[in-house]
């Protein structure tokens, strides 16, 4: 069919139009793409990968002027009425990829033909090809050819009985997560096509095999066969990588935000992109994979930067799992100029490891640890310096001696932080009984380190002894081969990425489904912060159910993340499965599953639906985003009746009391259930649960005792903390603030015992009552920090900034622009004001009054 431009088609719908346009290059097998990558004094180069989000080259129309014209449907295509367009828009593009799945399926098989007969004839007198030479050139092509085998078999079928519910997108995602294999065949390639020009010329009978290899055409094809050379096709897998990532694209666009598919192909793009980017990364020529003594190739599968405790201290470390084994290193310091190495500390063959403790009096060796409220004082100084490092950024019009400087300031704070955080324990086992112990920050990390092992141990795996020599190799290849270059800090990324968003994340964990048998289902909420995942909230247990209906919202505080992580258990209640590690039943992991979170798309006024597809359970659930700045911003009060956005002077004159009865009532539930509840305050409470003591408190409900009775603890304590933040003013005033901040500076102590208590006198009366009530309540709570793990610190940090925040004027006046500046700006400032009142003697309001020392300056 001649291609046309759609400017030349005005009269035609617009999938006539695709129908007529679309070319999806069903030829794509034939010609030599090998004379493109010769340079240009002869030699070959490793082609580059590309990873433009440019429209599928199987999905191109052509121009009058011959150039590539993407067949983009008329603007709104997505929009009401016409998403069943893009629905049809989509199956197009999945026929056409289907099409060229079916021609690179034939391309691979035409490549495996002489395989066979080649290795028969190997173990002969006169071989063709050694064992060796055949499996370098041949390298994981059978793999890969039954890896699009079964994705072809299994999309196949679902273009063919297509409606508007059909889901490809979670095939897509297996297919992503298969790219390992690529990376083997990438890393393998020029060996693979150096053997081939290397035997040609030895070998007249192989030369012949590789220049003549007959491909099959599709089904469709008049023309059965042609003939393409063994060079050309093995250039096919590096080819398909990059169209399968543009194919992607292709199909996000034409997938409405509410489908089900569009997570999962989201996912499946990002995973892809990825691997492109760690492909491209590394400088040409590539590095082969590591060969065993027996000549097998040992694949890099996975590797990252872990804590490992070592005699009872931390130390991070980059592990390097391996198809056979699993090896421990830590970089070795060298000279300025000289080649970074590794140092192999030490390492288990797959056949030898065991998750299972052997000495069952074996237990948990004493860790180092620092104090909560030492890990929370590491955040805000990180915070503080990229707030600096931006000032300078801006004075410095480009001197840099500064910003390196505070650079180098920042990345120790956040390699020490990245050092000091993880608590969740991953031991590992030889079969001697030695036993070695890494500590996680997530057990989403954890699983996945399990599963990975998990999954090389089903294979037959044989134990294996390296030589001195043969370990120096593997560990000198580990510098290469690393698929992670850095450990994840802020001082490692480019100005250009994205920081991250500082704010509140609501998030609706709504239902799952696919569960095959009856179970105690939960889930919980894991966000990236600092480099490292932290769990933020879990969903109440459903009991004896395949679909959990939990329709629970959390409000999630979020450091400069870009990822959530839904995690699904099923609660274990027998005591017998306790946990060494970390004196805990261990409850089975069913699935898990993470989504980005894109500005774009969670920035809005409206939820966000979406949905996690793990291991057959799908997750539905919708977020929304608030930004920090707009979240702390106060609204004047317009409202008399009920007590939330209520002045507190106007809430204790109605109600004849000194302290208001939400405030008493919320501190006498939480001291009387929940003062012994692990991370009271921090824990987030259902957000529904909040919403309704809210509503039952501004309509003064008669039941409101049954409900707090009855109510979840941490949904309490989330009531109060609601309530201080939607004042329409801070608790220590607005008008005070610019005086706490200098009074807090001070060095001192006279003068800053003297300045703390004249300005907590300057308070108005309800508002220093409640504040003396509320100071007295915390001190209460962190009594019970061995239970608890609040300490006064860690009350500070989470009610700090919630009762003294700069009003919108002195915002204005600091001129801040980034989000991140936000968040640090006075944080420490504010946590340490707290800090001070909770660390002073017991304060009274009677003596405070009385007392007539002032401070000298005007407030």
């Amino acid at each position: 069919m001649e291609h046309l431009s759609t400017r030349e088609l005005p009269r035609l719908s617009w999938i006539d139009t695709l129908y007529s346009n679309f070319n999806y290059n069903t030829d794509g097998y034939e010609g030599d793409p090998a004379e493109d990558r010769k340079s240009q004094d002869g030699s070959e180069t490793m082609p580059f990968i590309d990873e433009s989000p440019t429209m599928s080259p199987h999905l191109c129309a052509r121009g009058q002027d011959g150039e590539a014209v993407s067949p983009t449907p008329p603007e709104g295509l997505l929009s009401g009425g016409d998403i069943e367009k893009g629905l049809e828009m989509k199956k197009l593009v999945l026929s056409g990829f289907l099409a060229s799945e079916e021609i690179y399926i034939n391309q691979l098989e035409a490549l495996l033909l002489p395989m066979k007969p080649l290795k028969a004839t190997a173990t002969t007198s006169k071989p063709v090809l050694t064992v060796e030479q055949i499996d370098t050139i041949f390298f994981m092509i059978q793999d890969i050819f039954e890896i699009h085998k079964e994705f072809y078999d299994a999309l196949s079928p679902h273009i063919q009985q297509w409606d508007e519910k059909v889901t490809v997108g979670h095939l897509f995602q297996k297919l992503a997560s298969k790219l390992g294999v690529y990376k083997a065949f990438v890393d393998n390639y020029k060996l693979a096509v150096g053997m081939v020009e290397k035997c040609s010329q030895a070998n007249i009978q192989f030369q012949k095999i590789s220049e003549n290899l007959k491909v099959k055409g599709p089904k469709e094809s008049k023309d059965c066969t042609a003939t393409a050379t063994m060079e050309a096709l093995l250039y096919k897998p590096i080819d398909r990588v990059t169209r399968s990532t543009l194919v992607l694209h292709d199909l996000l666009k034409h997938t409405p935000k509410d489908h089900p598919d569009f997570p999962l192909l989201q996912d499946a793009l990002r995973i892809s992109q990825n691997f492109l980017s760690s492909i491209n990364e590394e400088i040409d020529p590539r590095r082969t994979a590591v060969t065993t003594p027996k000549g097998e190739a040992r694949q890099l599968v996975k590797d990252g930067f872990l804590v490992e405790v070592s005699e009872g201290t931390r130390k991070l470390r980059h592990v390097f799992l391996f198809t056979d084994l699993l090896l421990c290193a830590k970089m070795k310091k060298t000279a300025v100029g000289r080649h970074q190495q590794y140092e192999c500390k030490w390492y288990i063959p797959l056949a030898d490891l065991s998750f299972q403790t052997l000495d069952e009096s074996d237990s948990l060796p004493h860790v180092q640890t620092l104090a909560e409220h030492e890990i929370e004082e590491m955040k805000i100084k990180i915070s503080s310096i990229k707030s600096e490092i931006q000032k300078e950024k801006k004075a410095q019009k480009g001197q840099s001696r500064n910003v390196d400087r505070l650079r180098k300031k920042m990345n120790e704070q956040e390699s020490c932080l990245l050092l000091n955080s993880p608590t969740i324990p991953f031991r590992i086992h030889n079969k001697h009984g030695k036993s070695y112990l890494f500590l996680l920050s997530s057990d989403y990390e954890r699983s996945e380190w399990r599963e990975s092992i998990q999954k090389l141990q089903k294979k037959d795996l044989q134990a294996c002894v390296l030589s001195s020599v043969e370990l120096q190799v593997l560990t000198g290849s580990c510098f290469k081969l690393r698929t992670v270059h850095n450990i994840p800090v802020t001082s490692n990324k480019d100005d250009e990425e994205s920081p991250g968003l500082y704010g509140f994340l609501h998030v609706i964990v709504h239902k799952a489904t696919g569960f095959k048998e009856s179970a105690n289902l939960y889930c919980t909420l894991e966000v990236d912060s600092f480099g490292y995942f932290v769990s933020k909230a879990k969903t109440r247990v459903f009991r004896d159910t395949t679909e959990p209906q939990w329709n629970e919202e959390f409000e999630i505080e979020l450091e400069g993340s870009q990822c959530l992580r839904i995690l699904c258990y099923e609660k274990c209640y027998d005591k017998s499965k306790l946990n060494k590690d970390d004196n805990e039943i261990v409850d089975k992991i069913m699935g898990k599953g993470q989504v980005q979170l894109d500005p774009q798309t969670v920035q809005s006024k409206n939820w966000h639906m979406d949905v996690i597809e793990m291991n057959g359970i799908k997750v539905e659930f919708s977020m929304k985003f608030t930004s920090r700045d707009l979240s702390l911003k106060r609204t004047p009060s317009k409202k008399q009746s009920g007590v939330f956005g209520v002045k507190i002077s106007v809430v204790t004159k109605r109600e004849r009391s000194k302290v208001p009865y939400i405030v008493r009532q919320c501190i006498e539930e939480v001291e009387k259930r929940g003062i012994d509840e692990v991370g009271i305050y921090r824990i987030s409470g259902v957000a529904t649960d909040i919403q309704a003591l809210k509503a039952a408190f501004d309509a003064n409900t008669k039941d409101i005792l049954m409900m707090l009775s009855d109510m979840d603890i941490n949904a309490i304590a989330g009531t109060l903390k609601l309530y201080f933040r939607e004042l329409p003013e801070p608790l220590l005033t607005d008008r005070l603030y610019p005086a706490f901040m200098e009074g807090i500076s001070l060095s001192d102590p006279a003068a800053k015992e003297n300045c703390m208590m004249h300005l907590l006198r300057s308070l108005p009366d309800p508002n220093l009552i409640t504040f003396l009530t509320l100071l007295e309540h915390l001190k209460r709570v962190a009594e019970k920090e061995p239970i608890n793990k609040m300490s006064l610190h860690n009350l500070a940090t989470v009610f700090g900034p919630t009762l003294l925040r700069p009003s919108e004027s002195e915002s204005s006046k600091a001129q801040i622009t980034l989000a991140s500046d936000i968040w640090s700006h006075d944080v420490m400032a504010q946590v340490q004001v707290l800090l001070y009142y909770l660390q002073h003697p017991p304060i009274s309001f009677a003596e405070l009054k009385k007392n007539t020392l002032y401070f000298s300056t005007d407030v």
